[in-house]
């Protein structure tokens, strides 16, 4: 802000003025672009996109959150002061396999864990009660009899369910563990693809944003559909930028184990991977 205020030689409150405005204009004109498959086939059709260019089938959606800084609010005590000890709101997000957004939820206290943001937000509700038009369990091929649900998949700080997969824990890992491990988090990359094209794209997330949480989550959202938008007016490359520069993922650990369809779930997609489906290099890439 300091910044544009020598640049244009306008005051800072006309300025943050100015760019709440412009934010609001833009969310209101483009938030559709930032949206969730609207039926089953739409679902389906997500889910392709993962299978062709991650190997990972039944799979419509990549789910991470980012700390994005924050010099710290005023009168905020410690509700923005996250475990990596600077000031932050969060950004959860799903995204498809061409790194757009389809879903985000901007402006959770950094102090707070992946998987209680997640729990809170619309689409969580929503998955848990079945009304995302999500399609049924169905066989993942001709020779394989067993149901497999749609599943997002997430890190380590997301809880297990039958529609969330998460990395098997531990250390002294089984080589079947590992292979899932694997694959799961070829799957994952594509949220950190997203994350990553966002801030190299919009670089006001390289340092902390000095502004009210309020305008710091309408920028944020702004940036987010502007980012969908760019990519639908430019085109997709997958030979974009992993690097995240300016987020922190959130890797603080608050989550239940998932119950017995859920470990069962994740079972059969390992045994999915390393015996129906096997990569011919997934071997070499887990020694």
């Amino acid at each position: 802000m300091r910044e544009l205020h020598y640049n244009y030689r306008l005051g800072q409150t006309t300025l943050s003025t100015i760019i709440r405005e412009v934010c609001a204009v833009i969310w209101d004109k483009l938030q559709t672009c930032v949206s969730l498959p609207a039926s089953a086939s739409d679902w389906i059709k997500t889910a392709d996109g993962f299978e062709k260019h991650a190997n990972f089938p039944h799979f419509p959606g990549s789910i991470d959150g980012k700390h994005i800084r924050l010099i710290q609010p005023a009168d905020s005590g410690s509700l923005y002061y996250n475990y990596k000890h600077f000031f932050s709101i969060v950004l959860l997000a799903v995204c498809d396999a061409n790194c757009n957004f389809m879903y985000i939820d901007v402006g959770a206290y950094g102090k707070s864990s992946d998987s209680a943001i997640f729990q809170e937000t619309d689409f969580y509700k929503k998955l848990m009660s079945n009304t995302l038009n999500i399609p049924e369990p169905l066989q993942i091929s001709e020779n394989s009899t067993t149901l497999f649900p749609y599943v997002f998949v997430g890190d380590e700080a997301f809880g297990l369910s039958t529609n969330v997969m998460r990395p098997f824990g531990g250390n002294n890992l089984s080589v079947d563990k590992k292979i899932f491990n694997y694959r799961l988090s070829r799957a994952r990359r594509y949220i950190e693809c997203t994350f990553g094209i966002l801030t190299n794209k919009w670089r006001i997330f390289h340092r902390p944003l000095n502004v009210h949480t309020e305008l710091a989550k309408s920028i944020v959202r702004t940036c987010c559909v502007l980012h969908n938008f760019v990519r639908a007016r430019d085109g997709y490359s997958y030979d974009d930028t992993l690097t995240v520069t300016g987020f922190e993922t959130i890797t603080q650990r608050n989550f239940t184990r998932g119950g017995r369809a859920a470990t069962t779930t994740r079972d059969n997609f390992m045994n999915y991977f390393v015996n129906e489906n096997p990569l011919s290099w997934q071997n070499n890439c887990i020694n």
